[in-house]
């Protein structure tokens, strides 16, 4: 009988500007379908063996694809990823306001697109594909994303952008006075959020929101109390959010899903 494995770990934030980094392999486990879900920060996964499925995208119009290294940009549909039972990988979850810096894209361009990751980023994708296929262990394997980190740049961001990000992700305050607050325009302040990240400023507080209060859930919160606690005007609107970023109700989500690749990422709190 072969042996199963079934491994998730988080590593230590290896960079300012990644919320998360974890690996996982997985072999003679159930088949699975896994809801990819909407977040503040880019996906880039960088696989050990077989490659990723993606089934459906965020976008129903992009085809369903194999990937040896995915970027996905962000979102407000799931994505739908199958594995026969064996999958294995590297997960960094990236923030948006330093893709231009780390990937030399920004991350507008890729707002509801999952991409070969080599095709945005170049070479260098497979070279720490390489890398990673070839270390020992998971502390070696996170060492190495550590290091190819520190030779990528970094670019400066305005500080009205960075503000706002603070503004729509940390606090409550309506997003007329968060224009007013970094001294633009609503309009602008759209413009330059969808154009940064890939979602207008609402859309980004939403999304925001429903990663946080999809991850109090996880960890054994009831759904009363996640509403109350992440400013949903009752559980029943908690239900209609979660049901439409996630493609099913709360408690349909949990028992899906289980323990899956996305959980494993500590909560975000890169700034």
């Amino acid at each position: 009988m072969a042996e199963v494995v079934d491994e998730h770990l988080v590593a230590p934030r290896p960079h300012r500007h990644l919320a998360g980094l974890s690996g996982w392999a997985q072999a003679g486990t159930t088949p699975q379908v896994h809801h990819g879900l909407p977040s503040p920060w880019l996906t880039f996964i960088v696989t050990l063996h077989d490659p990723l499925v993606v089934a459906a995208h965020p976008d129903p119009a992009q085809r369903p694809d194999h990937y040896e290294a995915l970027l996905g940009g962000l979102h407000t549909r799931p994505a739908l990823i199958t594995h026969g039972g064996r999958q294995s990988g590297v997960q960094l979850s990236v923030h948006p306001l330093a893709a231009r810096g780390l990937l030399g894209v920004p991350a507008g361009e890729l707002a509801d697109r999952d991409e070969h990751a080599v095709d945005v980023l170049g070479p260098w994708v497979q070279d720490l594909q390489d890398r990673l296929r070839t270390a020992v262990g998971w502390p070696e394997r996170f060492a190495v994303v550590a290091e190819e980190l520190a030779g990528r740049p970094e670019l400066p961001v305005v500080p009205e952008l960075r503000r706002a990000w603070a503004l729509l992700t940390r606090t409550r305050v309506p997003v007329a006075e968060v224009a007013a607050d970094v001294g633009w325009s609503a309009r602008r302040l759209h413009t330059r959020c969808r154009a940064e990240t890939g979602l207008s400023p609402q859309e980004l507080r939403r999304v925001t929101r429903f990663d946080r209060a999809r991850r109090a859930l996880a960890a054994g919160a009831t759904p009363s109390s996640v509403a109350a606690d992440h400013g949903y005007t009752d559980q029943p609107h908690l239900t209609r959010e979660f049901s439409r970023f996630a493609g099913l109700p709360p408690r349909r989500w949990l028992a899906a899903e289980g323990r899956s690749v996305q959980d494993t990422v500590a909560p975000p709190d890169a700034g």
